[in-house]
This record gives C-alpha cells, sequence and structure tokens, in this order.
C-alpha cells in the first residue's frame, strides 16, 4: 500500500485529514482521531494498521496477512504488513469501517458536522 493510493480512498471522507508522524508514517485521522496509518519510508514500508470492531480483532488476527498491530493492539488495531493479500474491496470495507468506529466515538455535535 502507497500514501498517494490511500489517501485517494479516504481523503474525501467527511473530516478526514492527513500528516506525517513518527517520521516515516501517514497517519489519517478523523478529527484529530487516528483511523489508519501507512508505513510510507524506513522498515516496514507498505504496511497498513487501523481500527476494527472487538469482536473481529481475533478473526482477522486468525488470518494469514493480519497481526495485531505494534503498540495499538489492545486498542483493537491490527496491522497488514502487505494489503495486496486481500481483495481491494474488502480493504476498502475494512478502513471505511475503521473510520465509521472512530467518528462514532466523537463527541455528537463533531459527528453531526461530519454527517455525510
Amino acid at each position: 500500500m502507497d500514501g498517494s493510493r490511500l489517501q485517494d480512498w479516504v481523503g474525501g471522507w467527511p473530516g478526514v485529514e492527513s500528516s506525517i508522524k513518527w517520521e516515516n508514517d501517514l497517519v489519517f485521522t478523523v478529527a484529530g482521531k487516528m483511523f489508519c496509518v501507512v508505513c510510507v519510508q524506513g522498515e516496514g514500508v507498505g504496511s497498513l494498521s487501523f481500527k476494527v470492531e472487538d469482536e473481529r480483532f481475533l478473526e482477522l488476527t486468525g488470518r494469514p496477512g493480519f497481526i495485531p498491530a505494534p503498540y495499538l493492539a489492545r486498542a483493537r488495531w491490527v496491522q497488514m504488513p502487505d494489503s495486496s493479500r486481500v481483495p481491494v474491496k474488502e480493504l476498502k470495507a475494512l478502513l471505511r469501517r475503521s473510520y465509521e468506529l472512530v467518528r462514532a466515538k466523537l463527541p455528537k455535535k463533531t459527528q453531526r458536522e461530519l454527517a455525510d
């Protein structure tokens, strides 16, 4: 996965912003809260991390191509070292769900402002 492709997929969603953090990662946020991270340089280039539902965490980390995300697994984030192992349609749905999970935790006023 590369940052420009991911930007094309998620950049148009309401309230989404992106920035480089920790020198190597392109982080996508909604109202300042992370929902997706892609490594764009250094070790792990192309790895993609995102939030999933609690009940899907064990399911996904039990599948080939998914691991618990370093530092974020306790918040139910998964990492895909190679996102090409998952069909594009499924990956887009997982990213959209991550966005929705994070957006749902925002204050109600902010959620209304981000209605799409």
